[in-house]
């Protein structure tokens, strides 16, 4: 491999590890630093709404430009600087709306980045020996030690540590965008005839769309509240961060196996047990949060919960779309997926808490929601979403 590919690969997972340490900084902790600012339960819900809205409009902002001009690389670069700006007016921010428009905008830029990202990952290891998973398990890695660090300074100083180690975390990710190189041309990108919205509005990929819709619906519950249910249930902010260290330690262990397992088993079987699971995942932390050991192998399925679910669609996504087309089909994903659904199981997970005496009702939504995918994927062409080259809708 030449000396400049792999240290672009080297760079692609700094950038992975600082992205999703962001991550790992805001989704767990969110909810404690609006706590900490007098919000309710009902107004942490729907800010997490509101912001999680912004995913919509963010992903598909740029993506038309990058498929384009073939300089994802570019936005990149031009949305990590706008995530810096946008996030410090956090600081001078207090009100309901004054935060929500921080953190929306924060969040518009911030999430533009990763359709592109994940591009220019996709491009890079395609001439290498080295997948996809290999460089993303970064990614989690950078979850993992950010979750725990920063739940060790929840008990160590004020629920405001948040927000200022997310300052550190993404002007690093700024720097680190600026050394990223963009690959160079994957062969022709106007091969393959058809406009955007043939491949989108097939029945194939809309199912797959609403069934990765319903998942994340089904995570509003725990990315909104996961960390105050712990605190309410006794447990320590450090062993919150333990608790969800272990879930992302899981899901590093999936990245290194996910394409063999999506060789052997296909992406349709892969997603629909990852739904089930994850609906039993839900169900055990709204029955059994109580007792330690439940947690802890409920936190093991996150690597199915989130990690080979998004490796699936990731390979689903990169097969189903011709080149010209790959950050758009990104962003729609992201957009749908994580924006509208997200943004609904944010809201929902809201109203049900009540502060934490609807736990179990908040979480049960949870498993219902989940199992609504898998059976979104019953109806899904199996056969098309196991292909590993689709060239054509079905």
């Amino acid at each position: 491999m030449p000396a400049h590919s792999r240290t672009n690969l080297i760079l692609l997972c700094v950038t992975y590890w600082l992205y999703f340490g962001q991550l790992g900084v805001l989704t767990p902790y969110l909810g404690i630093f609006l706590d900490g600012r007098g919000f309710s339960s009902a107004e942490i819900g729907e800010l997490w709404a509101v912001i999680t809205l912004t995913r919509i409009v963010g992903p598909s902002l740029w993506a038309g430009i990058a498929d384009k001009t073939g300089k994802a690389v570019n936005i990149v670069r031009l949305g990590c600087f706008l995530t810096v700006v946008s996030f410090c007016s956090v600081f001078f921010f207090h009100s309901f709306w004054g935060l929500t428009l921080a953190f929306g905008l924060m969040m518009m830029f911030w999430t533009a980045v990763l359709p592109q990202l994940e591009v220019i990952t996709i491009q890079s290891v395609q001439p290498t020996k080295i997948s996809y998973g290999q460089i993303r398990l970064w990614g989690s890695i950078g979850f993992i030690v950010l979750t725990v660090v920063v739940g060790k300074a929840l008990d160590v100083f004020s629920s405001e540590a948040p927000v200022y180690a997310s300052l550190i975390v993404l002007t690093g990710l700024f720097l680190s965008s600026l050394f990223i190189q963009q690959p160079g041309k994957q062969g022709d990108r106007t091969e393959v005839p058809g406009t955007l919205w043939k491949f989108a509005r097939s029945r194939t990929f809309l199912l797959f769309l609403l069934s990765a819709g319903f998942l994340q619906v089904s995570f509003g519950a725990y990315y909104g509240f996961f960390a105050l249910y712990m605190r309410d249930l006794n447990y320590t902010g450090q062993q919150t961060g333990l608790l969800i260290a272990i879930g992302v330690i899981a899901e590093v262990g999936i990245f290194l196996i996910a394409r063999r397992l999506i060789a052997r088993f296909g992406v349709w079987s892969l997603m629909l047990w990852c739904m089930v699971l994850t609906a039993g995942r839900w169900y055990a932390l709204a029955d059994f949060a109580h007792i330690g050991p439940v947690v802890v192998f409920s936190q093991l399925i996150h690597a199915l919960s989130f990690g080979l679910a998004h490796v699936t669609a990731m390979h689903f996504i990169t097969h189903y779309f011709p080149a010209h087309y790959q950050s758009r089909g990104q962003a729609l994903y992201v957009s749908i997926a994580f924006g509208f659904g997200g943004a609904l199981g944010n809201y929902i997970a809201g109203q049900l808490w009540q502060q934490g005496a609807q736990a179990f009702e908040s979480f049960a939504f949870a498993a219902l929601s989940a199992l609504a995918g898998a059976v979104c994927l019953l109806f899904c062409h199996r056969p098309t979403m196991n292909k590993l080259d689709i060239s054509a809708p079905t």
